[in-house]
């Protein structure tokens, strides 16, 4: 476990160390450092005052590497032993804007995994000279000319990265990410093999899977097991040098599989996932997680008894609509949100497949709810008071599902969120109605077509469903003027990067199955209320 020191006028920068999995070692220095830390691995100095006294060079004559982040180098720039233990010549600040960070000729595996290049809204500090015996690794450019950003200078053990200034940037996990991985450059770490990994169960999301696994730097796909051959085929023609399976036991006894991908039907992740996990392997689990929290809680103790990665596949956590509708709630730019809606749903059959099926599925609630009610849980992070849920049956008696259920989830600051999934709804409500103290968002559905043409040249055309589409977004000030959300674009493989980066470099993904296991929790609460006309059930 890497040791930090964070030297810091505020303890809120603290996310950068402890934010990051590693031991953060915070030191209230008074500013009069004449000493390096004791205990630590790293230092990171980010502050706006110089260090008083002579605690600069005691700092940078301590041994351990030294990191000087946003405006530290700049309010150094007086000091001759900081400068030159940096070997760069600070230049002219530049004001705050859309920095695109690229990787420097030393960049290595900094940048490893990253989809493009790393952009944040900060000012930076143009570096008049880079001195030889300083390795560039990130650069900005201004104008036409290419400035260092980031650098390391082995023989002094001291780094500069001159971005970071703003609290914004320093609550950004990809920034985070970053300083993450300067301390292990700076230790000396590198990236080890390729984590190979076996899916069990080819089914819909499989070739997601195995293009994503394909894209990410450090993931292998090494085996597919499946009871069908037809299966099995399709992954033979594609992926031609992947070892396939029949037998699942096979598949957990294949040495060379670092990881297992469950992918089965839900009522059977907890039994393959306790399985692979006892065969040492890691697991990422399809959602939703499992059916109980009893099932949660005994895969999530069998990872951290065996010192395993479990991880579920929350993959619409980083749909476009959802980041829109996030960013503008943790922002507060509507206030406190203390109304929270979300709907799914249009009349039709449901399908007959086994989604369809409540004991293999989990029910209507499951189904859906292991995306929706996580969005819900994941923007409303305070502890749950208790759920209530209503289900109907009155159309589709050829499936097991319900044809419509709510489930309303009361927390205990008084805030509310409900989630309702209809197969019986003739006319849509919005997919988020959200309201807060100073405004509300409004996520209308958009009902699009995918025009083609056929072999002779004649138009084909498919509505698409509403449910594949992003939400047209929308905010609502309290003055009654509406604002339209641009959607960000949604990062290309996000789960995957994220999991390579745990398994190669140690940095943690941002959701947890802790998270998803307070899913579960609601959901299973919400089974018993719905089968019981409406009780009040507190989630376990």
């Amino acid at each position: 476990m890497t040791r930090v020191a964070l030297l810091a006028e505020s303890t809120d920068a603290s996310m950068l160390a402890a934010a990051d999995g590693l031991a953060c070692h915070l030191v209230d220095c008074g500013f009069t450092v004449d000493a390096t830390p004791a205990g630590a691995d790293v230092v990171l100095l980010i502050d706006d005052r110089p260090l008083g006294g002579a605690g600069h060079a005691a700092l940078i004559a301590g041994g351990v590497p030294v990191l000087l982040l946003g405006s530290s180098l700049a309010v150094h720039a007086d000091v001759t032993e900081v400068v030159e233990a940096t070997g760069v010549l600070p230049g002219r600040p530049m004001p705050v804007h859309e920095v695109r960070l690229r990787p420097g000729p030393d960049a290595g595996e900094l940048l490893a995994r990253v989809d493009g290049d790393l952009v944040v809204t900060d000012s930076w500090l143009q570096l008049d000279k880079v001195l030889d015996g300083v390795e560039v690794l990130l650069t900005a450019m201004s104008g036409l000319t290419e400035h260092a950003v980031m650098t390391w200078r082995p023989s002094t053990r001291v780094g500069v990265l001159t971005t970071g200034s703003r609290p914004q940037t320093l609550d950004d996990p990809a920034f985070r990410r970053l300083v993450h991985r300067w301390i292990r450059h700076a230790l000396g770490r590198r990236d080890g093999g390729a984590v190979a990994i076996g899916l069990l169960g080819f089914g819909a999301i499989g070739v997601e899977h195995i293009d994503a696994i394909g894209a990410v730097e450090g993931l292998r796909l090494a085996a597919v097991c499946d009871k069908s051959s037809a299966r099995l085929d399709v992954v033979r023609r594609t992926a031609p040098d992947v070892v396939t399976y029949a037998d699942a036991d096979v598949l957990l006894g294949d040495d060379e599989v670092d990881l297992v991908i469950v992918s089965t039907p839900p009522n059977t992740h907890a039994h393959w996932g306790l399985r692979a996990l006892a065969a040492g392997k890691h697991v990422v689990v399809e959602k939703p997680f499992c059916l109980t929290t009893a099932e949660a809680d005994e895969m999530i103790a069998a990872a951290r008894d065996g010192g395993r990665t479990l991880a579920v596949y929350q993959n619409r956590r980083w749909d476009s609509d959802y980041l829109a509708l996030k960013s503008v709630v943790r922002s507060g730019r509507i206030g406190e949100v203390f109304h929270y809606e979300s709907f799914v749903g249009s009349y039709g059959h449901p399908c007959n497949f086994w989604h369809s099926d409540e004991e293999v599925s989990g029910g209507a609630v499951y189904d859906w709810g292991s995306h929706y009610l996580d969005w819900a849980l994941d923007l409303l992070p305070q502890p749950v008071r208790h759920v209530t849920a209503a289900k109907h049956k009155r159309m589709w008696h050829d499936v097991s599902n319900a044809d419509h259920s709510r489930v309303t989830i009361r927390f205990e600051d008084g805030a509310e969120a409900e989630f309702t999934h209809s197969d019986l709804a003739a006319a849509m409500k919005p997919k988020w109605f959200v309201l807060g103290t100073q405004g509300a968002l409004v996520g209308h559905w958009r009902h699009e077509r995918v025009l083609s043409r056929n072999p002779v040249g004649g138009l084909i055309e498919d509505s698409l469903a509403a449910a594949e589409s992003p939400a047209a977004m929308s905010m609502h000030a309290v003055d009654g003027s509406v604002t339209a959300l641009a959607l960000p674009p949604s990062p290309r493989h996000p789960f995957h990067r994220e999991l390579a980066d745990l398994l190669l470099s140690g940095a943690p993904m941002s959701l947890s199955p802790e998270s998803s296991r307070r899913n579960i929790a609601v959901m299973e609460a919400a089974t018993v209320s719905a089968q019981e006309d409406g009780r009040t059930v507190t989630p376990l």
